[in-house]
């Protein structure tokens, strides 16, 4: 086991999705729910592969690379999702500032903590689900629910919805399009704009009630 795991996790091969399930053998879902729980639990997922992660989860549970039942799969990738955020919002909770505010740029600075929260801003507690479809995004948002010192019961709820909504669907959608000879060649070349699509699906009706929350907001105001 030890010697499949450091040949899936080399950095050569962990931006191919499809190279490290396949290259985990009967360890394929485990390496899959470890990179899922990496992703947020442990502040890294600005260059792991979610989303085409999932996709090509899909794909070989069709297949047969990853022997276990989707009824299995999909749990298992749901609670380790879910199991990353809440440890992303334990980090912001106990140790965000002490974290992030040491430094004034890159990645684990005050200032994408800052543009993460521009995030919940737009979207409000819905944020932590919407945020599980927009990469790097998703890495930071439970962290800046727990700086932000979000209720643990709301953020839960929101994170539960999203580790479900997130996993389902795009392992569906690749273990979908797998029964269609050639789509899945086209999918896995294109699927940051199916994701694109998942997104504004998700986005659009949250985003018109913050638009007319804020318009009945101004009017009150001038009211």
């Amino acid at each position: 086991m030890g010697i499949m795991l450091h040949s899936a996790f080399s950095m050569s091969g962990l931006l191919d999705p499809q190279s490290v399930i396949a290259g985990a053998g009967a360890w394929g879902l485990v390496v899959v729910c470890a990179i899922v729980f990496a992703e947020t639990g442990l502040l890294i997922g600005f260059f792991l592969p979610g989303d085409t992660l999932l996709f090509f989860t899909g794909v070989l549970a069709f297949s047969g690379v990853i022997s276990q039942p989707l009824w299995l799969v999909i749990p298992a990738i749901v609670l380790s999702a879910v199991l990353g955020d809440q440890m992303g919002y334990f980090i912001g909770r106990k140790s965000g500032p002490r974290i992030f505010e040491r430094r004034e740029s890159g990645l684990f600075s005050i200032k994408s903590v800052e543009r993460t929260q521009g995030f919940f801003d737009r979207f409000g507690p819905a944020a932590v689900t919407v945020a599980r479809f927009v990469p790097v995004v998703r890495t930071f948002a439970p962290v800046a629910a727990g700086v932000g010192k979000m209720p643990r019961r709301l953020f839960t709820t929101f994170n539960v919805l999203g580790g479900v909504i997130w996993s389902t669907l795009v392992i569906l959608l690749g273990f979908g399009l797998a029964h269609i000879p050639g789509v899945t060649d086209f999918a896995a070349k294109y699927i940051d704009v199916v994701l694109i699509g998942i997104v504004i699906l998700s986005v659009v009706p949250i985003l018109i009630r913050a638009i007319a929350a804020r318009r009945k907001s101004i009017s009150a105001s001038a009211n």
